[in-house]
């Protein structure tokens, strides 16, 4: 069945996104869709280059709730589909069951069924998609295709392959790379040299949407982020146990609810350790896939690179100091995508030997299990993830403001990067205003990260420009009876101005209090929630 593994993974992704798949926007943390998203380049670090403009170009045609779904439901099918097809690459020496030849169709759909499920169906995935980072996971549902394609195609088909890790920018190519580059040089017969500049050309390619404003940006990495993004436990089995069973994410959030049960953590756990055994089994097979030593070197540097923020720190935040390119690596777990990759391959080896020994339905039930071992992945994750409707004054004030051809930015206040709107069921998510207007948007890019034991860490802004407008903004927003703190008010309005500030949009602040520390200014629109005024 040809197709199985796609609807497969179509299924699974229907199961998983639940409510999210209702009418209106899924808005959660980083997962930020806008009616009529406009087409522009944002300020600071390219982080969602091209990912924004894609988005918007597609919405162009298509309504942007109904672009947002079909995302992330095609995430699901092309993770399912690709990690079913690097399968079986593998399966051929282990294929086959009682009267089968080893390798047919028949006795290899059930493993290639069971590496989808377990790629489609794991606390990688769920994490980042309860954390937003829709962009990223699509580098990870193209990573088992281009891994497939640099060790067996040329450049031609090493891009193809790459193109959703492109759309999806920096991180998803950065993790892509991790695994591409190692199994094009390692993969198996002559060219090594070749297909390893080959690789590296088409990586570098595909970058300069994000590549070249980034190198041209004067965006700061702040190393307090080596602390605030390590990599965390969310089970009984420490921070390495997380980062193996494909967990470990730093944000307690975006951790499905109950995956640290002792009982579920126990069996991930375990399941861990039959697929890498499954995987290591792998490697002394007379017909080894070309990319297997590739994937063994890119496995390991991700799990490597995800434990270098909670065990050698130190190191990192000395690189992050001497040198700002090393500060993707803050986030290390992303790394892991390569490991989980390996792992589904080393489940569909194991499922073959099941299928070849046991009865057909028995062998059959290795593709549930992924599910049945991170279940409250399920409906969402049991409610985390649901759609909501923006309020018309939100589409108003998105058509006055891109509407209004004078140039300058738009400041979007409270200061403060991440809300809780009432109309979004009180989920979390970052400020919209930073995906609606179609000129540049100042915003708090400074992230307050809680820790275990009751503390935070604060990353600073990126952005000098921002972090020249912090003081004025943070007053401009300060409680009603609190003392004022920072600039006069008509300083603070002619800083905005110098700092080519056009429009200040507020949600939720009193109208007054606001307008009398920031004189001079003309409210252009007045809603139950925003206040829209130009300098």
């Amino acid at each position: 069945m040809r197709f199985g593994p796609a609807l497969l993974g179509l299924a699974l992704g229907v199961l998983a996104l639940g409510p999210a798949l209702g009418p209106g926007f899924t808005l959660r943390y980083d997962m930020v869709f806008v009616p009529d998203p406009p087409l522009r380049l944002g300020d600071g670090f390219p982080r969602a280059v091209p990912s924004d403009q894609v988005v918007a170009l597609l919405s162009a045609v298509i309504p942007a709730e109904i672009v947002q779904k079909a995302i992330l439901l095609g995430l699901f099918a092309l993770a399912a589909a690709g990690a079913a097809s690097l399968a079986g690459d593998a399966l051929p020496a282990y294929g086959g069951g009682a009267g089968e030849r080893a390798g047919t169709p028949g006795a290899m759909l059930v493993p290639r069924l069971a590496a989808a499920a377990f790629y489609a169906w794991n606390a990688y995935l769920a994490q980042r998609l309860l954390i937003g980072h829709w962009a990223l996971l699509l580098g990870y549902a193209g990573l088992p295709w281009a891994v497939r394609a640099a060790a067996r195609g040329g450049p031609g088909r090493l891009a193809a392959a790459l193109l959703p890790a492109a759309v999806g920018g920096f991180q998803a190519m950065l993790v892509s790379a991790v695994a591409v580059l190692p199994v094009a040089a390692l993969r198996a017969g002559k060219g090594r040299a070749r297909a390893a500049l080959q690789a590296s050309a088409v990586v570098v390619v595909l970058s300069l949407p994000w590549l070249v404003p980034a190198l041209r940006s004067d965006a700061v990495t702040d190393p307090a982020g080596v602390a605030a993004f390590a990599p965390r436990a969310d089970g009984p089995f420490g921070t390495l146990g997380s980062l193996l069973t494909l967990g470990g994410i730093w944000n307690s959030h975006a951790v499905v609810p109950g995956q640290g049960s002792p009982g579920l953590a126990a069996a991930r756990l375990a399941l861990t350790l039959v697929a890498v055994a499954g995987f290591v089994r792998l490697g002394g097979a007379t017909r080894r896939p070309a990319w297997w030593r590739g994937l063994v070197v890119a496995a390991c540097a991700g799990v490597l690179a995800a434990c270098a923020g909670a065990f050698a720190s130190g190191l990192l935040r000395e690189l992050i100091g001497w040198w700002a390119g090393f500060g993707p690596l803050r986030d290390g777990q992303v790394y892991v995508a390569p490991f989980a990759l390996a792992q589904a391959v080393g489940v569909a080896v194991v499922a073959a030997a099941l299928r070849r020994n046991l009865p057909a339905p028995v062998a059959a039930a290795a593709v549930a299990v992924p599910v049945l071992v991170l279940p409250t992945f399920a409906l969402g994750a049991f409610g985390r993830l649901g759609t909501a409707e923006y309020p018309g004054e939100w589409r108003r004030v998105q058509a006055v403001v891109n509407g209004d051809p004078a140039p300058g930015a738009l400041l979007s206040l409270p200061w403060s990067a991440y809300r809780a709107f009432s109309w979004n069921s009180g989920r979390v998510v970052l400020d919209p205003a930073t995906k609606m207007f179609s000129r540049p948007v100042l915003w708090d890019e400074t992230l307050v990260v809680g820790v275990p034991g009751g503390g935070r860490i604060r990353v600073a802004a990126e952005s000098p420009r921002i972090r020249r407008i912090e003081a004025v903004a943070s007053a401009l927003t300060a409680a009603g009876g609190a003392p004022h703190v920072g600039p006069p008010a008509s300083s603070a309005a002619d800083g905005l101005r110098r700092e080519g500030v056009r429009y200040v949009l507020t949600a939720g602040l009193d109208e007054n209090t606001f307008l009398s520390r920031l004189p001079g200014a003309t409210p252009v629109y007045r809603g139950r929630e925003l206040l829209l005024v130009r300098l």
